[in-house]
């Protein structure tokens, strides 16, 4: 049963999420909290995960919670759901699509999406910072170290930009969000 569940759950993953691994969070969240495969500190814990793991964080968290639920064979049927419709939108899009993606609705259509995807990821940026300052009902401690770790990487980057004039890499930033997580919370 868990294997159907977990080829359910990331088919819809893969099916509906649009704008990339950012965006698709709160379907994943949703499908995974839906089914009962794992809290939502345990979500959070594997989304910091997933975003600092090489790949793709969609896949990242599909093998993840596969693995945590169906061991390895769960791990490979959760990734192939998750890649699967977007592989077959795309080969769909370039065998019979091609011409189609030069007309100007559809050019129009695809410009009009980009500002809710941003808004998307945003709002998923601000709840999980939001989720991990503001503690459950039982704790009385608050956590505002993410809050502040997320304002500084934002001025260090925004700051680069305007003192080196070019873009800062995201390797170099996946690094420097690394560096200062050990330093915050390591030492």
């Amino acid at each position: 049963m868990i294997f159907l569940e977990l080829l359910i759950g990331f088919l819809k993953v893969g099916l509906f999420s649009f704008g990339g691994a950012y965006a698709a969070i709160p379907l994943i969240r949703d499908v995974v909290l839906a089914y009962g495969w794992m809290d939502e500190e345990a979500l959070v814990n594997m989304i910091a995960i997933s975003e600092s793991s090489p790949g793709p964080i969609m896949v990242n968290l599909a093998t993840y919670v596969g693995y945590e639920k169906g061991g390895i064979p769960g791990a490979i049927l959760a990734t192939f759901a998750v890649v699967l419709p977007a592989f077959l939108i795309i080969l769909l899009i370039m065998v019979l699509l091609k011409k189609l993606l030069e007309k100007e609705p559809v050019k129009a259509i695809l410009r009009g999406l980009k500002p809710c995807i941003i808004g998307i990821i945003l709002a998923t940026g601000a709840y999980m910072i939001g989720k991990t300052c503001i503690p459950p009902m039982y704790q009385d401690e608050r956590d505002f170290l993410p809050l502040i770790l997320a304002a500084a990487l934002a001025i260090i980057f925004f700051g680069s930009r305007e003192f080196l004039k070019k873009k800062m890499s995201p390797i170099v930033l996946i690094v420097i969000s690394a560096g200062m997580g050990i330093l915050a919370y390591g030492v």
